[in-house]
């Protein structure tokens, strides 16, 4: 009885310290957690004072370092990009920003948000690439990205290619009643053979519905007319 004493008294540390040690972890993952949400709130309100430049580099910071807000701060630097018309330099971050994202949610808008960048200058193939994927039954944005592989192929001379992905926008369940009207007037201007309206349309559908950009962390007091909120990856 008295060695089993020891053993146990042993045993009863080695639990106390694994607990401790467990807890210790929650509480560092919590806090790196918190001032990395400050950080970004700190440069979405830069941004928000116009002062771009210092923006990005704010955002490249918490890119760098990785963590919970990496993918957002990618996204935040592709929008900015985005603002100075530099279409290649966002579509590249966008890109970046769905690679190392494990939130689908992130990486389907990273990933459209890519398409439309370069959708004007990319090759049809390219594009598709981006796209086709993101249209399949379970992905979040797939009205979306339907949406914009038809008005990619529309520009690329693929009308057929490009009404069949109208005319299944158009059947979609969950289609906004907007995206399902315009991609009906698209579907009667090409079977009418008139194509004055087509290129106002198909600006359109860019834009129609917004990708918000990931806005503020939870639990920050969003000002008014804030983007949607995208939540950050859970902690690594």
């Amino acid at each position: 009885m008295q060695k089993a004493v020891p053993a146990f008294i042993a045993i009863l540390v080695l639990t106390v310290l694994a607990v401790a040690g467990v807890e210790g972890w929650q509480m560092f993952q919590e806090n790196r957690s918190a001032k990395a949400a400050q950080e970004y709130q700190t440069a979405l309100d830069t941004a928000a004072k116009g002062d771009d430049a210092k923006a990005f580099q704010q955002f490249d910071d918490m890119a760098k370092h990785g963590g919970p807000y990496q993918a957002l701060a990618l996204m935040q630097q592709g929008g900015l990009r985005m603002d100075q018309n530099k279409a290649a330099d966002a579509a590249a971050l966008f890109d970046k920003a769905a690679a190392v994202s494990k939130n689908p949610l992130i990486a389907d808008i990273a990933t459209l948000k890519a398409a439309y960048a370069v959708m004007d200058t990319a090759p049809l193939a390219q594009v598709e690439a981006k796209l086709t994927p993101l249209t399949a039954a379970n992905r979040p944005y797939r009205v979306q990205a339907r949406e914009a592989l038809a008005m990619a192929r529309l520009a690329a001379g693929k009308t057929a290619a490009a009404k069949a992905d109208l005319v299944a926008v158009s059947l979609m369940q969950d289609t906004p009643d907007s995206a399902r009207q315009r991609a009906q007037a698209i579907i009667s201007l090409i079977d009418s053979g008139t194509g004055a309206g087509l290129k106002k349309l198909s600006d359109d559908a860019k834009t129609a519905t917004p990708l918000p950009l990931p806005g503020p962390p939870a639990g920050s007091q969003a000002p008014q007319g804030a983007p949607i909120q995208v939540q950050p990856e859970a902690a690594q």
